[in-house]
């Protein structure tokens, strides 16, 4: 184990979704590189309580990569230096003696702030409302075994069902577009047979709902790349097909009534 020393943290703080934020400097004169980065921010705000100042805001949970409720710009990259790691996983030993370290919410008009770096994520429970989910009455577990999968189509739904909804996609992505989010919401249900019945009505309700809050995708890659899960992009592409699809199945089903 060895120390940091003499970090400078620029944090922004921000009372309120209509307030004026600014940046607050503030000293760490030592730490250890075995800390997380939000053990970093747990200490600071010990001492600013003690100060009698307000503590920093910031979201958090399981602080193991798993409920995406860390959501942190750090240096400028959505969760910080790290390939596919969310914030709480990002440990210390990434920095340097003598860092500033820039800290940020997440920056996307959907995601509007709600104070400090903890912002309002409720945009993407709209799209999971409306399909991401199956109402088939299924029963009891079924045996794993009695509906056969191809593997790669069993893998490709399980890597999309990775997705743990902290919205680093959206925050990356120039156009604040959340197309990686609603793919791998909606391409884990479409690629599985219990998902069929309702595969087109869910496509064009889930990208119709995202298209009333977020920006569009123009393949930047950015959300690929800021996934704590590495979700693909080709995802999108499944979604896509789906959505341009669900206009002629859905407009057929219709004609029949």
């Amino acid at each position: 184990m060895t120390a940091l020393t003499n970090l400078t943290l620029k944090i922004w703080r921000q009372d309120g979704p209509d307030e004026q934020g600014r940046f607050e400097t503030h000293q760490i004169p030592e730490i250890s590189d075995e800390a997380s980065f939000l053990e970093l921010l747990d200490i600071l705000n010990e001492r600013l309580i003690e100060e009698g100042k307000d503590a920093i805001v910031f979201d958090h949970d399981c602080r193991e990569g798993i409920c995406g409720t860390c959501s942190l710009m750090i240096d400028g990259q959505a969760h910080g230096p790290q390939r596919g790691t969310a914030t709480c996983q990002v440990h210390m030993r990434v920095f340097s003696s003598g860092d500033e370290i820039v800290v940020e919410p997440w920056r996307a008009g959907a995601f509007p702030i709600i104070k400090d770096l903890m912002v309002d994520r409720g945009a993407f429970d709209r799209i999971i409302e409306v399909g991401g989910f199956i109402t088939a009455p299924t029963g009891g577990a079924p045996d794993a075994n009695l509906i056969p999968i191809p593997k790669p189509v069993a893998d490709a739904s399980m890597d999309a069902a990775e997705c743990i909804g902290c919205g680093a996609c959206v925050a990356a992505c120039p156009n604040g577009a959340a197309n990686l989010f609603t793919a791998a919401k909606l391409v884990h249900l479409n690629l599985l047979p219990q998902g069929q019945a309702e595969r087109f009505k869910r496509a064009e309700a889930m990208v119709e709902k995202m298209d009333e809050y977020f920006g569009s995708c123009t393949n930047h890659g950015e959300c690929e790349a800021a996934c704590p899960k590495e979700i693909s992009i080709d995802t999108i592409a499944t979604m896509n097909t789906d959505y341009l699809k669900s206009k002629f199945k859905n407009r057929k089903s219709l004609a029949r009534t």
